[in-house]
């Protein structure tokens, strides 16, 4: 199903007013927000949807919201400094708790200025930026080694922003210099350096823990007093890849050697069992259900 009809109805939620659904989350205000005001907080709902190829799959992938969440709120934790780096400031609302009825997959969090950059980070070849180093040597216009092969690590981790487009569009990959002319040379190079600094601190913790963090991307926005708060979900299985390091090193084929703990299942039996036109097929249950394991895996490695 498409993303239009994947939604389910609003929860009627005491206190909160539901004003959208993106391929995989929900978003609620305070019930007593005037129309078209900006509210005070948020409360964002991880969904169970899994999307792929941008289309909203059926069925769901059990318990996702909620490990999602776990993991971003462990995240967010690790990054406020409880990793002994210095403290990166997030859109979470100290002491706010979400409402009963979807405890453990929802955070209530700051109403931020969004920038309209999503900040991808890249320490490894591979995904849409390999299909790109193939024809021209670079990925997002940035020029890399030759002989690179799929899997492969880059030298340094590279910034390739994106533009967020507007709810319901596609976002695009952009330029560095394109970003500048989006936020400015300031908060652009802010953007960059926050999102270089996170990956290499999340990668190091992977690292310690036997995966890869490959690729992942942040969103950020500004708080009250105009400080730059990292927001929506961080490092999880939906905004990252991470990889196996013990297979990465072993493995012979590319598919062997990114042994994948996110939703690449879904996406490898999509490619095989539907041509992209018209209404994607039912997910088999083995194929959830092997996703959802690896999902529950990843929560564990990383977290203990």
């Amino acid at each position: 199903m498409t993303d239009s009809a994947a939604s389910p109805a609003p929860l009627d939620l005491p206190g909160w007013r539901h004003i959208y659904s993106g391929k995989v989350r929900d978003l609620y205000v305070p019930a007593d927000t005037p129309e078209g005001g900006a509210p005070a907080r948020l409360l964002v709902i991880a969904s169970d949807r899994v999307s792929a190829f941008d289309h909203v799959l059926s069925p769901g992938i059990p318990s996702k919201g909620e490990l999602l969440t776990s993991l971003s709120g462990w995240w967010f934790d690790q990054l406020a400094g409880a990793d002994g780096g210095r403290g990166i400031p997030n859109h979470l609302v100290a002491g706010a708790e979400a409402p009963d009825a979807v405890a453990g997959r929802a955070m209530v969090v700051k109403s931020l200025d969004m920038q309209p950059v999503e900040c991808v980070v890249r320490g490894y070849l591979t995904g849409s930026g390999w299909v790109e180093y193939q024809e021209s040597g670079t990925v997002c216009g940035i020029a890399l080694p030759a002989g690179l092969a799929d899997g492969d690590r880059l030298p340094e981790p590279i910034y390739t922003p994106a533009y967020k487009a507007p709810m319901g569009e596609h976002d695009e990959n952009i330029s560095f210099a394109q970003s500048v002319e989006l936020v400015g040379a300031e908060r652009a190079a802010e953007l960059r350096d926050l999102s270089l600094e996170i990956y290499r601190r999340a990668a190091a913790t992977a690292e310690a823990r036997g995966l890869i963090l490959a690729d992942t991307k942040f969103e950020f926005g500004l708080d009250a007093d105009g400080v730059m708060t990292l927001a929506d979900e961080v490092l999880t299985s939906d905004s990252s890849r991470y990889w196996d390091a013990a297979t990465w090193r072993t493995g012979t084929t590319p598919k062997e050697r990114m042994a994948s703990f996110d939703k690449q299942i879904v996406r490898d039996w999509l490619a095989a069992n539907w041509d992209k036109q018209g209404t994607p097929p039912e997910l088999p249950a083995e194929i959830v259900e092997r996703t959802a394991a690896r999902y529950r895996e990843l929560i564990g490695l990383l977290t203990g």
